[in-house]
């Protein structure tokens, strides 16, 4: 039984125990032991064995242990956050153009093991000096982003389109040979599990995307449902993260880059969401048109043992068009600007399409796919549902910590909260601060003012739209 000096009666009841027959002591061990906590008995019991010494009258050492189990030693919360305190006894994994970045000064940070490079910080300048200045360059010539940690799985069979078709809440049976789609995934609650572009790279051939930090959980997901819901499609799936290296072309110069690399392939008629094979710098590339910042962007696809060699022979060329490297940092600040998501920092869990504004991308004609079902419960379609919506602070210097609740006005507690801040930024585009939140009921609050609280201190917010730049998409089809 767990003791707590703090509990009189636990520690009367056992030394009663003791006086009323439980003389020998294994007896009292055991009836110390009947119930095991978290630390399974090994280090709740050093309390207990002290009440049973002294209760039988012998040093405590003499007492022996309780019969606890794995884990003999205590997990410590320093172990759990181990991460946030120092090295961790974890997998690092590193891209194939990691020494470069280390040697061009990036500070990384640790995204799903994967080591990224966040910003480049150059003499003098701080991380958001930094940012700035690489999103200054994507928006006005050019900037390259390793992204070769997203998730790449090759998907082949007969079956091939039938998955997807299954597995994402928009249509895939007419997308053609050398066309890439954007696609939403959902668990079987109906709530946003994971996101990403497939390109169709031959008939029954296909190249799927997923987010950097779900690749290993989707490609898990997708073989449940093969092997034990749908043994019947023929379909074969092989991770390919690895295999690939992924240099991220984005910027008004980046046709131009491009077109001094490869001669095999017309940057001038590529449409957005295009795919393409050429050599670049070379190498045999698979160069999709798809974009994560909202102007035209580029990812060129090489093998991963080619992946620095290609790297450097694209910084190279660009340097006439001011090519600037940019990090994770400078990607959260482009993409929210377009009101673009992040699952994971968008989503909890508990967020569906429609909350997110996305029901342009699910299909009102398919049959089903994984999560239909769930998106006509009535909780899911209730009105005062948490909404992505955008947020402008009333003073543009001011900088909205991610996590503030969004609440009506000032009361005293218990203050009903609407929402919170998903991702908060400054913005030199925009002009100065800005914000992407989940608030109840938020596209019919858009106009309203707000406040985004963290408890000391409150900041007077306006409701927009989530989209804050290039809403036509000029730029990205530009």
């Amino acid at each position: 039984a767990f003791v707590d000096f703090q509990n009189d009666v636990k520690v009367s009841d056992l030394r009663l125990a003791v006086r009323e027959g439980y003389r020998s002591v294994e007896h009292v061990k055991r009836y110390t032991t009947q119930g095991m906590a978290t630390d399974q008995g090994k280090t709740g019991n050093v309390a207990a064995l002290a009440v049973v010494a002294d209760a039988v009258g012998e040093p405590i050492h003499q007492i022996g242990t309780t019969t606890f189990r794995p884990p003999y030693t205590p997990v410590t919360f320093g172990a759990i956050a181990g991460r946030h305190t120092g090295e961790f006894l974890d997998i690092v994994r590193t891209t194939p153009m990691h020494r470069w970045h280390a040697q061009a000064g990036a500070i990384f940070e640790p995204v799903g093991q994967w080591r990224r490079a966040m910003y480049y910080p150059r003499e003098g300048e701080n991380m958001d000096a930094a940012v700035s200045r690489e999103v200054r360059a994507v928006r006005e010539a050019v900037g390259m982003l390793d992204a070769s940690t997203l998730g790449k799985i090759d998907i082949q069979g007969r079956d091939a389109c039938e998955l997807l078709n299954r597995v994402y809440t928009n249509a895939w049976s007419k997308l053609q040979v050398g066309r890439a789609r954007y696609g939403l995934m959902l668990g079987e609650d109906g709530m946003v599990l994971d996101d990403g572009v497939t390109v169709r790279l031959a008939e029954s051939r296909y190249w799927m995307s997923t987010t950097t930090g779900n690749a290993a959980a989707v490609l898990g997901w997708l073989e449940e449902w093969l092997q034990t819901e749908w043994p019947e499609l023929e379909v074969y799936l092989t991770s390919v993260t690895e295999h690939w290296a992924t240099c991220s072309v984005a910027g008004p110069h980046a046709r131009r880059l491009l077109q001094d690399v490869c001669s095999d392939v017309d940057f001038e008629n590529f449409a957005h969401m295009e795919a393409r094979n050429g050599t670049v710098a070379g190498v045999p590339a698979h160069i999709f048109r798809v974009s994560f910042t909202g102007e035209a962007g580029f990812e060129i696809n090489v093998p991963a043992g080619y992946g620095l060699s290609v790297w450097t022979a694209l910084m190279n060329a660009g340097e006439r068009y001011g090519v600037t490297p940019y990090g994770t940092e400078a990607m959260h600040v482009l993409r929210a600007e377009k009101g673009y998501i992040i699952v994971g920092q968008e989503t909890d869990g508990t967020i569906t399409p429609h909350d997110l504004g996305m029901d342009w991308v699910v299909s009102q004609r398919k049959a089903d796919f994984l999560g239909k079902r769930s998106l006509t419960r009535s909780d899911i379609v209730k009105a005062d549902r948490k909404q992505l919506v955008g947020l402008r602070p009333k003073d543009p210097n001011e900088h909205i910590p991610e996590g503030a609740q969004i609440i009506e006005a000032i009361a005293a507690p218990p203050v009903p909260m609407l929402g919170h801040v998903t991702s908060s930024y400054m913005s030199d585009t925009l002009g100065g601060g800005f914000a992407l939140a989940l608030v109840k009921g938020g596209r019919e609050r858009i106009g309203q003012s707000l406040l985004a609280s963290t408890g000391d201190r409150h900041f007077e917010v306006q409701v927009c739209e989530p989209t804050f730049l290039d809403p036509e998409g000029t730029r990205l089809h530009g």
